[in-house]
């Protein structure tokens, strides 16, 4: 598949700078369902690289696994800017890794609205800077069907990772 070859570059690209670095990555997902870690372990020598991801794809897994709070929730949507920052923030304090994205999106085919239509996908990046951490997100509007929008947002959340390793 063409797009799987982005995707592989993309994590060799990183498992290398990470590992160059001494840096690991954590992932918390939610639309991706695990993919982006998937990239990452695909590569060999990942495990220098890699700490862990959480699949959060209920509401339920955001706020018991990663600390995601009900308020946040209920306030923003799952589907938020507010809320994968508080997912990166929580993968980040779980693992104790350099660096964690989050991932929360509507591929579709359903589920959209005029607010957040089928494509949206919210991101968030968490950094360990000494004993704190800084954060910050973005969402996205990809075009397609549900693969096209999950391969999109892997690609996506790859190189925002890369980004800020490099940084």
């Amino acid at each position: 598949m063409v797009e799987d070859i982005g995707i592989r570059g993309l994590a060799e690209s990183l498992v290398t700078t990470l590992s160059e670095a001494g840096k690991t990555v954590t992932t918390a997902e939610s639309c991706t369902g695990g993919w982006i870690a998937k990239a990452i372990t695909d590569i060999p020598g990942s495990s220098s690289a890699f700490a862990y991801g959480i699949v959060s794809y209920s509401n339920g897994a955001k706020e018991s696994l990663l600390g995601v709070k009900n308020p946040t929730l209920v306030d923003n949507g799952a589907v938020s800017e507010a809320v994968v920052t508080e997912m990166a923030e929580g993968a980040l304090h779980l693992s104790g890794a350099d660096i964690a994205v989050a991932v929360s999106g509507v591929a579709g085919p359903d589920g959209g609205s005029e607010e957040k239509p089928v494509g949206t996908v919210c991101f968030a990046w968490a950094v360990r800077k000494g004993s704190g951490m800084s954060a910050d997100s973005e969402s996205q509007v990809f075009d397609g069907n549900r693969n096209e929008v999950r391969v999109q947002s892997v690609a996506h959340a790859l190189s925002g990772v890369l980004d800020r390793v490099s940084t």
